[in-house]
């Protein structure tokens, strides 16, 4: 449930530049007027800055560009992803936080988001640098599908993240199978999704998503400059991460909706459309043999199709040289 303050975010937000009554706030949240002042001055602290008018009431005057649980939930206007929403300045990991809460009945929707993770971590476990700057976040979903399709969810993840930052930014994004999202041969989002579940249903999924949004070069590692970029470094412009995590919430609810609808097939078409190295050789490393074979898309569960010889075969795990 989402809570009196939040209720009273969603509220201001929606009345815009109008005044709202604090006698309104109050019936329409069932708390007092002295309660309604008290969570409009948590807000000012949060930097929100307001005219208020006898007989008139609240009017916003000012969002503020930082970055906390407030100006992510400002103006979110999702119907059920990120209703519940807990923000970290710092945390080891928001997936960590995540399976935690997901054991405890957290519903379905729950978003953690963190300003910095100190053990961020991706595919294979491998470390993933989250420095303050960037979108941290993990998503739970309980959605009812069968465990195999899960593999599914990451690539549409992808997608849809993608076609967020491309329209917003205008660079070019590429999606690279199975997990991340490339700017001009760099990565700029990693994405890892964690299951739950039975052999024939899932308990719970987590959808990790990390983007580098405004870090510079010098905020990373010296392994990861050649490696990685970020949304700064490709477009020499600072962005507003709270309305980034707005947009990307927003375009996930709407699109996951239309994927339990109607299926996967609209994403495995849009994701061949943005693909990394399409048609193009890539190197395949598995623990028997290293060869060579062209990429062609991927299959209706997610694994990817690459051409061998004369053979279009379906790659499910292995390590890829691109």
């Amino acid at each position: 449930m989402a809570s009196k303050r939040d209720k009273l975010i969603r509220l201001l937000s929606k009345n815009g530049e109008q005044y709202i009554s604090g006698q309104e706030l109050s019936e329409q949240l069932d708390i007092s007027r002295t309660a309604i002042w008290k969570h409009i001055n948590e807000l000012k602290k949060d930097g929100y800055e307001f005219d208020s008018a006898p007989k008139k009431g609240y009017r916003l005057t000012r969002i503020p560009e930082s970055y906390n649980e407030s100006t992510i939930k400002w103006g979110l206007s999702t119907e059920w992803l990120g209703n519940v929403l807990y923000f970290k300045e710092s945390i080891d990991s928001t997936q960590n936080m995540a399976h935690d809460l997901a054991k405890k009945h957290a519903p379905h929707g729950t978003v953690v988001i963190a300003n910095e993770q100190t053990l961020g971590r991706g595919r294979l476990e491998r470390p993933f640098e989250s420095n303050k700057g960037g979108i941290w976040m993990s998503v739970i979903l309980r959605p009812q599908m069968a465990p195999h399709q899960a593999a599914q969810i990451t690539l549409f993840t992808s997608v849809v993240i993608a076609e967020v930052l491309s329209t917003l930014t205008g660079l070019p994004l590429k999606v690279k199978w199975p997990n991340d999202l490339y700017i001009n041969d760099k990565k700029v989002c990693g994405i890892l999704t964690e299951m739950n579940g039975e052999l024939d249903s899932i308990n719970y999924l987590i959808i990790g998503i990390g983007i580098n949004i405004n870090q510079n070069e010098n905020q990373f590692s010296s392994n990861l400059r050649e490696k990685a970029t970020s949304i700064n470094i490709a477009s020499n412009l600072t962005w507003n991460r709270a309305e980034i995590v707005q947009d990307i919430l927003t375009a996930l609810e709407k699109n996951y909706e239309q994927y339990m609808d109607t299926g996967f097939h609209t994403y495995k078409q849009k994701w061949a459309s943005m693909a990394y190295k399409m048609n193009e050789m890539i190197t395949i490393q598995t623990p028997q043999k290293t060869y060579s074979a062209k990429l062609i898309g991927i299959d209706d569960n997610g694994a990817l199709l690459i051409e061998h010889g004369n053979e279009t075969v379906p790659l499910y795990s292995g390590e890829i040289i691109w």
